[in-house]
């Protein structure tokens, strides 16, 4: 009895000590299988941080003609300069290798009214457009002029698409309101249209631009968080004293835009009209001329031009004429410019402080 319960219970101590062992073994080593596990997926996300795979599209055939699209963008200022090219000694020369000839404004006219007679293209009243680049560097390295919109009072007034725009004019006095009337002002008021925009009776985001007489700027101070960027101010040039000149600059005036390029920040251009075809080349010419000083008088205080080229373009037309605008130039000092800019305006602060 003695001996088969000894024999009883060694067998049970034995099968637990070994069930204990065999389960402690496999624990343990699910337990280290499941540490170095862990410590591979850190290790292999960090490889994938520094690794980062750079997908590779497959592109098929790629025709001769398409390869010139897939090269890297040059900057248009490089392309500008044409001093390395030789001068052509004939009538007859591959354009690529030989610089842009450049024409007077008057030849150019005369050129594009040849291609837009009845006879051609049909149509001797076209508009004529002035392409200018410009190099929108700064003093400073990696500064550049913004872009930028101005509204110039032009000589001899044209009537085209690009030049209908819509004005509004406020003013106290009678009589101005009458003058810009005549000059072309799609809506006049006084003190009774700033209450009509406060109660929203009056809509005023129809029209492009605000101008207004000194008499009515304190009224207009009700309104100055509404307009916004149309509020009339002296730099702008939409508030003074002459109501007619106001609004013929900014109904008949011509308008141009300086837009930077989207990648190359140091190249801008400028596409703007400032005549047709069928007009005398005297008033084309004085046109142009102060188009041209004053996108002069926006250049920045440093070495070197700041407008690089213009050409001489025509709608329904793909040819263009370099010209020289240089001589249309009144001075090439810009200090002068601003100097006269300056005290023009001084002189407009002063007569409206004393209304």
């Amino acid at each position: 009895m003695i001996a088969n319960w000894l024999i009883k219970n060694f067998r049970t101590t034995y099968n637990h000590n070994v069930g204990y062992n065999i389960g402690s073994y496999i624990f343990m080593q699910n337990r280290d299988f499941a540490a170095r596990k862990g410590t591979r997926e850190k290790r292999r996300l960090k490889l994938k941080k520094k690794k980062v795979k750079t997908v590779v599209e497959q592109v098929g055939y790629v025709p001769h003609k398409k390869k010139k699209e897939i090269k890297a963008e040059v900057c248009p200022l490089n392309t500008i300069d044409e001093s390395w090219k030789w001068k052509a000694i004939d009538n007859v020369y591959i354009i690529k290798y030989h610089p842009q000839r450049v024409y007077s404004l008057k030849e150019a006219i005369e050129y594009h009214r040849e291609t837009h007679h009845l006879t051609m293209l049909n149509k001797p009243n076209a508009i004529v457009n002035a392409f200018i680049e410009l190099n929108m560097r700064r003093e400073k390295k990696n500064k550049y002029v913004d872009r930028f919109t101005k509204v110039i009072d032009t000589p001899h007034i044209f009537t085209c698409a690009e030049n209908s725009r819509t004005v509004l004019a406020f003013s106290k006095n009678l009589q101005e309101q009458e003058n810009a009337k005549n000059a072309g002002a799609d809506y006049i008021g006084g003190v009774e249209l700033i209450r009509k925009i406060q109660n929203g009776s009056f809509n005023f985001k129809e029209y492009d631009y605000v101008v207004a007489h000194a008499d009515i700027v304190s009224d207009l101070l009700l309104i100055r968080g509404l307009l916004k960027k149309k509020f009339p101010n002296i730099k702008l040039g939409t508030l003074g004293n002459n109501m007619n000149q106001l609004v013929k600059k900014f109904k008949n005036g011509i308008l141009y835009t300086a837009q930077p390029h989207k990648t190359f920040k140091e190249y801008g251009e400028i596409n703007t009209t400032f005549g047709l075809l069928d007009m005398d080349i005297k008033e084309l010419e004085e046109n142009f001329s102060s188009l041209i000083n004053d996108v002069e008088s926006m250049r920045p205080k440093r070495d070197g031009s700041f407008i690089e080229r213009v050409q001489i373009k025509s709608e329904l037309s793909k040819e263009s004429f370099k010209i020289n605008y240089q001589e249309y130039l009144k001075t090439s000092n810009n200090e002068e410019i601003r100097k006269e800019e300056e005290e023009e305006e001084e002189e407009q602060t002063a007569i409206i402080a004393t209304h």
